[in-house]
């Protein structure tokens, strides 16, 4: 018999916060930190929390990617991804309310591989679908577009 897995499960997360700039967060057996740069009065241990929503989407990108990839039985060769990402730094710098910090993002899959542009677009249709931090970002109203493209 079969065991199911749970389809809604809750993550919890007890993070410390030793400067202003720096939070340290437990997941797994790792130490996730998310800090600020030094000209920001950060100690730059790591990315911030804008730069950590970019790149979970780049990362999420390949991830789902590969995993829709490989169900439908096409080799994406090597990958890389390039983001080009709109933020509206307004709100962060406490000059206005923004409802939109990251108006547009681009992403652009480029895929070394014996594939087809087909293949490698059929690919991004399904990640589209799959992907829960491009949902967030679309939720939240930014225009993202993620270009599948084959290289030589």
């Amino acid at each position: 018999m079969a065991i199911k897995m749970k389809s809604v499960v809750t993550y919890r997360a007890s993070a410390a916060c030793p400067t202003h700039a720096r939070t340290e967060i437990p997941v797994r057996d790792l130490n996730v930190v998310i800090d600020e740069p030094l000209e920001r009065g950060g100690s730059n241990l790591g990315p911030s929390p804008t730069e950590a929503a970019m790149t979970a989407l780049i990362a999420c990108t390949n991830v789902i990617g590969h995993k829709n990839a490989n169900r439908l039985g096409i080799d994406l060769g090597e990958v890389t991804i390039d983001a080009d990402c709109k933020f509206d730094r307004r709100g962060v710098l406490m000059e206005e309310e923004i409802d939109l910090p990251f108006p547009a993002i681009t992403l652009t899959v480029h895929c070394t591989t014996s594939a087809s542009q087909e293949d490698l677009e059929l690919v991004g249709v399904e990640t589209a679908k799959y992907c829960a931090i491009a949902k967030l970002f679309e939720a939240a109203g930014t225009a993202l577009t993620v270009n599948w493209r084959k290289t030589n």
